[in-house]
């Protein structure tokens, strides 16, 4: 009798560090893995980098986004240091294109830009030499065409 009443009792024991353990190596392991997705440093981090301040977002990014009565448009968003921006859209088999040029804000949390511009009113999620562009509500856009809004930086 004494030796299974041993026995549970070291059974309980080891099961209970086995389990403190593996949770120790969980946690320590979701700590220590880098994301692989670009887009992860647009959300504010303990150490307060954001797109804002972490990445090199200013340049020239170029798509050819979705028209709903044309094969696209072709789109060059340059944006400054100064927070100020120029755009360009060119309507394919169309003798159509629009430029403008403002400025931009970024949303509290450093991720999203906003255009402000004369006709532009576009807003963006800043991501590793990329810009994603979001519908009317700040929300990415969805379905079999979302990789058209993706904007590459050139």
């Amino acid at each position: 009798m004494l030796g299974l009443a041993s026995s549970l009792f070291l059974a309980s024991c080891t099961k209970k560090e086995t389990t403190e353990t593996s949770a120790a190596v969980t946690d320590s392991a979701a700590i220590v893995q880098p994301s692989a997705d670009s887009i992860t440093k647009a959300t504010p981090t303990a150490a307060g980098d954001t797109s804002e301040n972490a990445l090199d977002w200013a340049g020239t990014y170029e798509a050819t986004v979705p028209c709903a009565d044309c094969p696209g448009i072709k789109t060059s968003l340059t944006l400054n240091d100064d927070k100020t921006f120029s755009i360009t859209e060119e309507y394919l088999d169309r003798n159509s294109k629009n430029q403008d040029k403002g400025t931009f804000a970024w949303d509290p949390t450093g991720s999203i830009i906003t255009l402000k511009g004369k006709s532009a009113n576009y807003k963006y999620k800043v991501g590793e030499n990329m810009l994603i562009q979001l519908d009317t509500e700040g929300k990415e856009i969805d379905g079999p065409n979302k990789d058209l809004y993706i904007f590459r930086k050139k």
